[in-house]
């Protein structure tokens, strides 16, 4: 049993299953993909997140607005905690911040935005989901000071160091795994993979970004999670069923809120296997 836990069901390409969304989750769980976070990158995402989660019981969903992403209105934390709560979100997000881009939204207004949403993932309590790209610093003082240990979160796809990974899993977070893991030029992340304790690891495809190996160039779609869980594996030196077990049960205890709904063999699985 694998988890995608980050996907963009509502972009997904129309190279993918032809844009159907039913069929792109029925190959998913044709390999044995069980449970899907669909994350929101614009709060106008809302509605539509909403029926994909409605029309599918193995989705779930976030609401926040990508760090990015150019809007005429900043939400306010209110604005936040509404949406999450009209549309029945189990966390918050992505939000985060990102200076390889940082022309597109100042860095000025993209901490202000980082900051609105760790406090509503805060009063909410519910686990933020992070995006960082070479803002090692800022964004961990940022958590320090705003975000709940008792809640925690992600850093979703993850490319950092070490270090900040080991400083993450400190204040309460997860560090997940993306298709990049299997690129080539990725070594340093697959060594982060042997050195992180097994248990704050999650595994994601981001899709439709970040095919892995070997569909690189493709666009990218949940079932090929597994590609992931596959190399962590074998850097590890362990089975796949370990990784999938422990990865699936990780997105449970992390996200809380989608835990009633996890499919019953999923749920009979990890409780074998002691995990849940």
């Amino acid at each position: 049993m694998f988890v995608d836990s980050h996907c963009h069901l509502d972009r997904l390409s129309d190279q993918t299953h032809g844009g159907d969304i039913a069929a792109t989750l029925a190959a998913a769980r044709a390999a044995h993909v069980s449970q899907f976070l669909a994350v929101s990158v614009t709060l106008e995402d809302m509605p539509q997140l909403a029926a994909i989660a409605r029309a599918h019981h193995d989705v779930a969903i976030s609401a926040g607005l990508h760090p990015l992403y150019s809007v005429e209105r900043e939400p306010s934390v209110a604005d936040i905690k509404e949406a999450a709560e009209q549309y029945g979100a189990v966390a918050i997000g992505e939000t985060g911040l990102d200076y390889h881009y940082r022309d597109s939204v100042p860095v000025e207004i993209q901490h202000e935005r980082f900051r609105r949403h760790l406090i509503a993932a805060q009063e909410l309590e519910l686990p933020v989901i992070i995006h960082t790209r070479e803002a090692k610093e800022e964004t961990l003082a940022l958590l320090r000071e705003y975000s709940d240990p008792r809640v925690g979160g992600v850093l979703h796809c993850f490319t950092e160091d070490l270090a900040m990974a080991r400083e993450a899993v400190r204040l309460g977070f997860y560090i997940s795994l993306s298709g990049i893991i299997t690129f080539r030029n990725a070594a340093p992340l697959r060594e982060l993979a042997c050195q992180l304790p097994l248990d704050r690891l999650l595994i994601e495809t981001d899709s439709p970004y970040l095919a892995p190996v070997p569909h690189r160039g493709k666009p990218n779609e949940p079932a090929w999670v597994v590609p992931v869980a596959e190399c962590i594996a074998e850097q590890r030196g362990i089975s796949v069923d370990e990784v999938a077990m422990q990865t699936t049960a990780n997105f449970y205890q992390l996200f809380r809120a989608a835990a009633p709904d996890a499919p019953e063999h999923v749920k009979q699985g990890l409780a074998n296997a002691g995990l849940l």
